[in-house]
């Protein structure tokens, strides 16, 4: 081998492995951009898949999925709104374990409540233009069941109850919520009837006597004696 062969030898096999070298380079960025090309598409598959589901969502939110309907929907309260988005009506639970359902005129405070408390006391209210409530009707827990009235200023004017013993009240308030008046049946079926003349005085009216003994009685004793006629003029 000549000094000429000697030294070409190892410069062609530095040409190889530059040669082979930037095929790799090459190889590695032919993948790398295929890899690019599908990572961006998977990026814009997710988008759409994404937007798609966010748009079901939406409308079966406000229409429902056609042909299927919720058995269950659960919530702590729901608001009921108008065309104008006033809220007309709320149904809900409260911290305090009660439930309510609320319903409210347009433009007024005027509505109807229906309240279960906590403690199982049920009652529908009735509330003027005003919010002052002019009628309950409520089951107390004890099964005494009650039935009130208020004027404007919401007080509780007349009030009928009946009691789980049987008995039965009907009672009439002044202005101020003091009783003046009142009529009641005991569990036995006695009747009383009572009137408050004042604060603090109560009276029972006595059943009046009948008419015609007090008619015979004083017809007797105004009638005058008659004469004696068995003795002579003197």
């Amino acid at each position: 081998m000549t000094d000429q062969q000697k030294t070409d030898a190892p410069a062609h096999g530095g040409d190889q492995l530059l040669r082979h070298m930037a095929e790799r380079i090459q190889g590695l960025e032919r993948e790398t951009r295929r890899l690019r090309r599908l990572w961006m598409s998977t990026i814009f598959g997710l988008a759409v898949l994404l937007g798609t589901a966010a748009a079901l969502v939406l409308v079966s939110a406000k229409h429902g999925f056609p042909g299927t309907v919720a058995d269950v929907i659960e919530s702590r309260q729901f608001l009921i709104r108008d065309k104008s988005g006033e809220v007309r009506g709320a149904w809900g639970a409260a911290d305090d374990g009660s439930l309510r359902l609320s319903l409210q005129a347009a433009g007024s405070r005027a509505g109807v409540s229906l309240t279960t408390l906590a403690g199982g006391a049920s009652g529908l209210t009735f509330t003027d233009s005003a919010g002052k409530s002019r009628g309950v009707l409520a089951l107390l827990p004890d099964e005494t069941m009650a039935l009130t009235f208020g004027d404007r200023n919401g007080t509780t004017r007349s009030a009928l109850g009946l009691n789980p013993e049987g008995s039965a009240t009907l009672v009439f308030a002044d202005r101020s919520g003091a009783t003046r008046a009142g009529l009641g049946v005991d569990s036995r079926g006695v009747g009383t009837f009572t009137v408050v003349d004042r604060p603090g005085a109560a009276r029972t009216p006595e059943p009046e006597a009948d008419s015609s003994e007090d008619t015979a009685d004083s017809s007797t004793a105004a009638q005058p004696a008659a004469p004696d006629r068995r003795g002579g003029k003197k």
